[in-house]
């Protein structure tokens, strides 16, 4: 909800400065989103007067003004408005200030010859309204040299946040009379134009959907002459975010967001017959507005005449009826519909508008015939014409609530000790009626509701109200209670890897993501086969319509979105649930957390050259690094292929426990997964499967709180040297494993590490061999080894490499 400081001030009588509204605004629960101000965009831009317009020597169509700038000596500016002559006022923009419409920064310049000192501006230029045909002509009594911002009137526009619960507060006066109760000023009664209505209404209304629609009011004013709206409508319009249309469709908005109070003009020469409120048929169509037709059924309320229908009841108007420049006699409606019939309607048809969005929440049932005086007064002020005696046909709901309220209740729900002739005056200042309780101590108040407060349902509502007026920021933060000793823990195992995995990913430099767990069906399916989606049955669109089987789809999205915005390196993380089709036909969801790099690794420099890419490498080491955090054996994991479809066969692996359990998939994703996400590669990813990481044995004994201490060994550690001559395909990782495990039946032998430290293939090696030179490190137990035991463990690596295909090389 958007609204100008300008027009808050026409309904509530305040000297409170733009800060202290903004705190008010927030202390009261209606969160201040933001804050425009028109007259930064027109800094720069001054009143200034025309006192010469000569031909340009080298252009038919411009012209060379002097501009009296009312300081200084005058200025020459070259201008190709056709409206443009000695005399005249008007916006001059000097060097330095940007016009708003484009952004371009005015400079002093040559114009086919001629100096220029700036830009005599159009309403377009500076985004005041659509006119583009001359410049802006202010007028005589307009002041040379002033701030064209400060004698436009410019004023801050406030974007209010209105939660459902608060429809009343869908229009500017509902936010000025809160703003009143908070005590920031006095609430404006509201001025309701004279006119005189005289005769029947030439038209017949009724209802005949008192379901959907309880109450149709209407009349018809004749004579009336539409055109532009004046200024002052405009602006107001403007900073809700509208943009004006023509008079009588003004006025609707206007009644709209000012009073929350949708409403819809006919044009009479339109009609054919009684206008009726009713349900709509089976198949009917509607041109709506908007220029698009819908097709409706009988689940929905329309408003039609005796020949078609005319409106989507409570959410838009139909283009058939609706007023043109020319519409001398119109149909005024206001209705109350049901705000259940509303929302179903407006969700089958896929459309939302202004009027939708209040009548779903409810707007107030009590101010039919108010608001029916006050349009018509409007219309017969600013666009004349003669109107006739209003219809009302049904009754809106008239029974106001009533609520048993003990204002003890605020202290001890709402923890702020308000005064009771204090709780009165908020719940009288917002409305509420506050039957006197007698005598009696500590009996209820009787407070009936207004109508147009749905919200309120009980003694805990009357409680908020109370204190959201009385200050949101006056509730002192109180700890709950809690017992002695040590809190038991609460997370279980899978939280608290969870959370070493979260911490240790982003203390590797990675940036966490939250996508959607909704995928679109082509995306899904490039990541599992499509009999195992998990399709939904009600999705909320076409790109949210099965579950996702993977992180990466995700993940890939989000960094195609980043790139798309200039970032050249994207790092991201998630841990959620991976979800697939049971064989049950049940969901089967599976915990896992996906890695992504994309872009560069180090970016371009003089000392590194060339932007340096991620690679598979990368990704194993961040796969490996979040294994050894959440607990994994990483020792014993086995490096296999068969990563998936979606990676690079040659530049990716999976990560095992033995030949089945695969804990971790990594690499390169496949060219063909790139091109189906639109990506520039290279791009590397990492899946950890949580739900297969080994699960913790439980400790058999009580807990121990002793510190674990180091103790380094006596004796000093030794290290070999090891070339091999292997296949060319044997994966290093496998001699690696059979090195360490080459001391098993030496009892006495400690092989603690074996490290790759070169690979050669080339000449000197045969075809179809590669060279692998691995370190060994040797820790000696109880004794130094003597050189017979370095000779059996070296004989018992060779020979257990040798179980490779591996040999020793001479």
């Amino acid at each position: 909800m958007k609204f100008s400081i300008t027009w808050l001030k026409d309904h509530l009588e305040t000297d409170a400065s733009l800060a202290e509204i903004l705190e008010a605004l927030t202390a009261i629960g209606l969160e201040v989103e933001g804050v425009e101000d028109p007259a930064e965009k027109l800094a720069g831009f001054t009143v200034a007067k025309v006192l010469t317009a000569e031909k340009h020597p080298d252009a038919d169509k411009l012209q060379v003004l002097t501009v009296d700038t009312g300081e200084g000596d005058p200025l020459q500016v070259v201008c190709g408005a056709p409206n443009a002559r000695a005399g005249m006022k008007g916006v001059l923009g000097q060097p330095g200030a940007v016009v708003p419409s484009n952004g371009m920064e005015l400079r002093k310049s040559a114009i086919r010859g001629v100096e220029s000192n700036g830009m005599m501006c159009s309403v377009r230029e500076l985004e005041l309204g659509e006119e583009h045909d001359g410049i802006i002509e202010l007028p005589e009594d307009a002041p040379v040299g002033h701030s064209f911002a400060d004698y436009h009137g410019s004023s801050p526009v406030i974007d209010v946040a209105i939660t459902p619960n608060r429809p009343d507060c869908m229009g500017v006066y509902g936010i000025a009379r809160d703003l009143a109760a908070k005590g920031l000023g006095t609430l404006k009664p509201i001025a309701f134009p004279e006119f005189t209505a005289e005769g029947a209404c030439p038209v017949e209304i009724r209802t005949d959907d008192p379901e959907g629609c309880p109450a149709f009011y209407g009349r018809v004013v004749k004579g009336v002459t539409n055109g532009p709206s004046p200024d002052w409508l405009q602006q107001r319009l403007k900073s809700a975010g509208q943009r004006p249309i023509s008079l009588l469709v003004d006025l609707t908005n206007y009644l709209m967001l000012a009073y929350g109070r949708p409403a819809h003009a006919y044009d009479m020469a339109k009609l054919h017959g009684a206008v009726v409120a009713r349900r709509a048929e089976d198949g009917e169509q509607v041109l709506a507005l908007n220029e698009k037709t819908y097709t409706l059924d009988e689940t929905m309320t329309v408003i039609a005449d005796e020949k078609e229908v005319h409106d989507i009841a409570g959410i838009m108007g139909g283009e058939n009826s609706g007023v043109q420049e020319d519409t001398t006699d119109v149909l005024l409606e206001i209705a109350y519909f049901n705000p259940a019939r509303i929302g179903v309607t407006g969700r089958k048809l896929g459309l939302a508008s202004d009027a939708r969005t209040r009548f779903e929440r409810g707007v107030d049932p009590a101010w039919l015939q108010e608001g029916l005086d006050l349009l018509t007064g409007l219309i017969v002020e600013l666009a004349g014409g003669q109107a006739s005696e209003a219809v009302q046909a049904g009754s809106p709901p008239s029974e106001p609530k009533v609520v048993q309220f003990d204002p003890a209740r605020t202290a001890k729900l709402g923890g702020v000790d308000v005064p009771e002739d204090e709780q009165r005056r908020i719940l009288e200042s917002l409305g509420f009626e506050v039957a006197d309780p007698g005598s009696s101590p500590g009996q209820a108040w009787q407070v009936t509701c207004p109508l147009r407060r749905h919200d309120i349902e009980g003694p805990a509502d009357l409680v908020e109200e109370v204190v959201r007026i009385h200050g949101l920021d006056t509730v002192a933060s109180t700890a709950l209670p809690r017992a002695e000793g040590v809190a038991k823990p609460t997370a279980t195992p899978e939280q608290v890897v969870e959370r070493k995995l979260r911490r240790a990913a982003a203390a590797s430099g990675l940036n966490e993501a939250i996508t959607w767990s909704f995928l679109p069906e082509s995306e899904a399916s490039h990541f599992t086969a499509t009999d195992d989606l998990w399709k939904l049955a009600n999705p909320i669109s076409e790109d949210m319509k099965v579950m996702r089987p993977s992180l990466i789809p995700g993940l890939l999205m989000a960094a195609r979105e980043a790139a798309k915005r200039g970032s050249a390196s994207s790092r991201l993380f998630e841990i959620g649930r991976r979800y697939f089709r049971g064989p049950d036909g049940l969901s089967d969801e599976r915990p896992t957390l996906g890695v992504l790099l994309a872009g560069e690794k180090v970016e371009r420099g003089w000392a590194t050259g060339k932007a340096q890419m991620f690679d598979a490498y990368d990704a194993k080491a961040a796969a490996i690094e979040l294994l050894e955090a959440a607990g994994a054996p990483v020792a014993n994991l086995v490096v296999m292929g068969e990563a998936g479809a979606q990676f690079h066969p040659g530049q990716s692996a999976t990560l095992r426990l033995g030949p089945k359990n695969v804990l971790a998939r990594f690499g390169m994703l496949h060219p063909a997964t790139l091109k189906a996400f639109d990506i520039d590669g290279p791009v590397v990813a990492v899946e950890i499967f949580l739900d297969a990481l080994p699960k913790k044995k439980a400790a058999s004994g009580p807990p121990s709180f002793a510190r674990p201490t180091y103790s380094p060994p006596a004796l000093q550690s030794v290290t070999r040297d090891f070339a091999f001559l292997v296949p060319a395909d044997l994966a290093a990782a496998d001699l690696v494993r059979a090195v360490k495990g080459a001391a098993r039946d030496l009892s006495w032998a400690n092989i603690v590490d074996a490290r790759v430290f070169d690979v050669f293939a080339g000449q000197g090696v045969p075809e179809g061999k590669k060279s692998v030179a691995v370190e060994v490190t040797l820790q000696p137990q109880d004794k130094s080894y003597k050189d017979a035991d370095l000779k059996a463990i070296s004989e018992a690596i060779v020979a257990s490499a040798a179980k490779q295909g591996a040999e020793l090389r001479g």
